[in-house]
This record gives C-alpha cells, sequence and structure tokens, in this order.
C-alpha cells in the first residue's frame, strides 16, 4: 500500500476508478489477476485469485431505494441487508436494482462495477467492517482488477457513509 496513486496508475489499469483516485491524491495499490469468463462469483474469485481473506474483499452493489438509487459496500463474504441499506438511506423499502440499469449508470460492466469513478455518482454507503482492515479491495472498474485502498480513503473518495449493512 506504500506506492502513491499517481505510479500505480502508470504501472497497471486505467480505469475511471484509478483516474479518480490519481486525480485526488489517494494512494491505492492495483492488484490484477487472470479472471475466469466462466466464474459468476466475482468477489469470492478476487479473493481466492489474490490470496486475501474474504472478509477484506468488498463487493459493490446497486440497490434501489424507495425508487432512488444508491450504491452498498459490503464484504464478499457476506450478503447485504436490504431492510439495514434501507435504513441507512432513511428509506422504508430497499430491492436490487436492475444489472443493466446498474452497469448504464455506472459506466461498468457487472462483475466489474467499482464504487469509485461511476458515470453517475450515487450516494454511497460501506460496511462497518471495514474499518475493521487495514486496508480493503474493491473493484478498480472491470473484471480481474481490484483496488486495495484504506477504509477512510475509499470512504472520502466515494463521499460514503458508514452503516452495518452487510451480514454473514
Amino acid at each position: 500500500m506504500a506506492k502513491k496513486a499517481s505510479k500505480t496508475a502508470k504501472a497497471g489499469a486505467s480505469t475511471p476508478a484509478t483516474v479518480e483516485l490519481t486525480r485526488a491524491g489517494i494512494a491505492f495499490t492495483a492488484r490484477s489477476y487472470a479472471h475466469d469468463p466462466d466464474e459468476t462469483d466475482f468477489g469470492g474469485e478476487a479473493a481466492r485469485e489474490l490470496g486475501i481473506d474474504a472478509a477484506r474483499v468488498f463487493k459493490t452493489l446497486l440497490v434501489d431505494v424507495d425508487g432512488a438509487l444508491a450504491v452498498a459496500v459490503v464484504p464478499v463474504s457476506g450478503k447485504l441487508d436490504l431492510k439495514a441499506i434501507a435504513a441507512a438511506r432513511a428509506g422504508k423499502k430497499a430491492v436490487m436494482a436492475d444489472p443493466a440499469l446498474a452497469e448504464r449508470k455506472t459506466g461498468y460492466v457487472r462483475g466489474g462495477i467499482s464504487p469509485l469513478g461511476q458515470k453517475t455518482r450515487l450516494p454511497t454507503v460501506i460496511d462497518e467492517s471495514a474499518r475493521a482492515h487495514a486496508t480493503v479491495l474493491v473493484s478498480g472498474g472491470k473484471r480481474g482488477f481490484d483496488i486495495e485502498i484504506t477504509p477512510a480513503d475509499l470512504a472520502k473518495a466515494c463521499g460514503a457513509t458508514w452503516a452495518e449493512i452487510g451480514r454473514e
């Protein structure tokens, strides 16, 4: 994690997520792996291929809370609690957003949706469990590419709030 954003962006893949972090001067480490095109458990694959505890690898999910889209960032080792994300967004009901809508709004493909550098910046909530780790990994904007970053820097870059939105 000692690399500067600008050095990492030159050495690794350039995506809207890495461009955003570089512009903001936020340090991150690019982590690439060979994505299996038959794999559908994208977060689990990242944890396995990178040799990282799944509790430190976070997935980015789009939800519809009372008609408004929001981003939920939760560990791949668990699930999103829809009631908790609704409450965190001061709503009554949350449902998973349509995958095609998620791709259009973020500019990323499913399995590569990053909470960073999205086409349309949406309100973002990160699960509290991220704070227990020195660094976490989130999608870097394409399948087979993750970004390792401190939880505080992730929240800062996303303009995120914190809440207990994950469950085992």
